[in-house]
């Protein structure tokens, strides 16, 4: 046990001074105590906050549909990220058997990306060259 704590820490350390010396000091975009963790976690507020937070809504597919593909592309792991961030927060909050805060954000980030999917698969169709067309089906069935 002692070995294998001895030996992830020493390459952990590696693996940190290594990364700090090929971008450098100055061109680190870390910062100084920073967990990328914590970005599977909402910011806290306070839980004696009488006021509710309002969250959005979901993208309409009539919206999405005036998107360009990479601004597409951009929302989707947006979407993706924030996804990810609830089901963390959800799974966590539920292991403790607390209450999940607005569980409908679940839904429409769902929904959203469901969209997103939709009107990708619709470009996808409307594509005259046969095998683009099939080529972007494939990519969309891999989201």
């Amino acid at each position: 046990m002692f070995l294998t704590r001895f030996i992830s820490r020493r390459f952990l350390a590696a693996a940190k001074s290594e990364s700090f010396a090929a971008t450098g000091a100055a061109t680190s975009t870390v910062r100084a105590g920073h967990n990328p963790l914590e970005e599977f976690f909402e910011a806290d507020r306070s839980q004696d906050e009488e006021k509710s937070v309002l969250y959005g809504r979901s993208w309409k597919a009539s919206e999405l549909r005036l998107k360009s593909w990479d601004d597409l592309h951009k929302l989707w792991y947006v979407l993706l990220k924030e996804k990810n961030m609830l089901m963390t927060q959800y799974q966590m909050l539920h292991s403790q058997n607390l209450r999940f805060p607005n569980p409908e954000r679940i839904p429409k980030v769902r929904k959203s990306m469901c969209r997103i999917k939709h009107v990708l698969t619709e470009r996808a169709i409307e594509e005259p060259d046969p095998r683009r067309s099939a080529e972007m089906k494939r990519m969309i069935n891999a989201l």
